[in-house]
């Protein structure tokens, strides 16, 4: 049993109970996040998911860097379903030869936001379809996100344009 120190005893890795690869493909603007290191200063991050002919799942992450003459920068990631039931649990390389868990942690019925994150804790992406969510609705995800053991403090809100391009 997992334990965290909110003291819920949801186990971390209880994902949503199915993802329906084909409608969760396409763009997700990153509104909020616990970033890596390379999303650390980084804003207007977008990521468009694809499923390739051999089913894997392809991640181009596009996002902008710096205060000063920002330029836009590009990540390829390649994943893979690893729980084939339910299509909620990944496998994904950013880069050779890491693999990480990702787990798909909440997706709208509408597939209008999905929350995913890492079962250590230490990486969280809150997505939606549009680069503006409402701050009700934000903010919900973010205190649920803390009942499962993710630390507030660390979750990060990334500068979106006001409106889809």
């Amino acid at each position: 049993m997992n334990l965290s120190a909110s003291g819920n005893t949801e186990p971390f890795h209880k994902t949503v109970d199915y993802v329906d690869l084909e409608r969760f493909s396409g763009d997700w603007y990153v509104i909020a996040l616990i970033p890596t290191a390379f999303e650390k200063g980084a804003s207007h991050g977008i990521e468009n998911y694809s499923i390739d002919s051999e089913g894997n799942i392809r991640v181009r992450y596009t996002f902008t860097k710096g205060s000063e003459n920002p330029k836009e920068k590009v990540m390829y990631q390649k994943g893979w379903v690893y729980d084939f039931e339910t299509n909620a649990e990944w496998r994904v390389q950013p880069l050779w030869p890491l693999k990480l868990p990702y787990y798909v942690l909440e997706l709208a019925e509408d597939y209008s936001y999905t929350v995913i994150g890492t079962n250590n804790y230490k990486y969280l992406w809150i997505m939606a379809r549009s680069p503006v969510m409402e701050t009700g609705v934000l903010e919900g995800i973010i205190n649920r996100m803390t009942e499962r053991g993710f630390d507030r403090k660390d979750i990060i809100e990334m500068e979106q344009k006001e409106s889809a391009e």
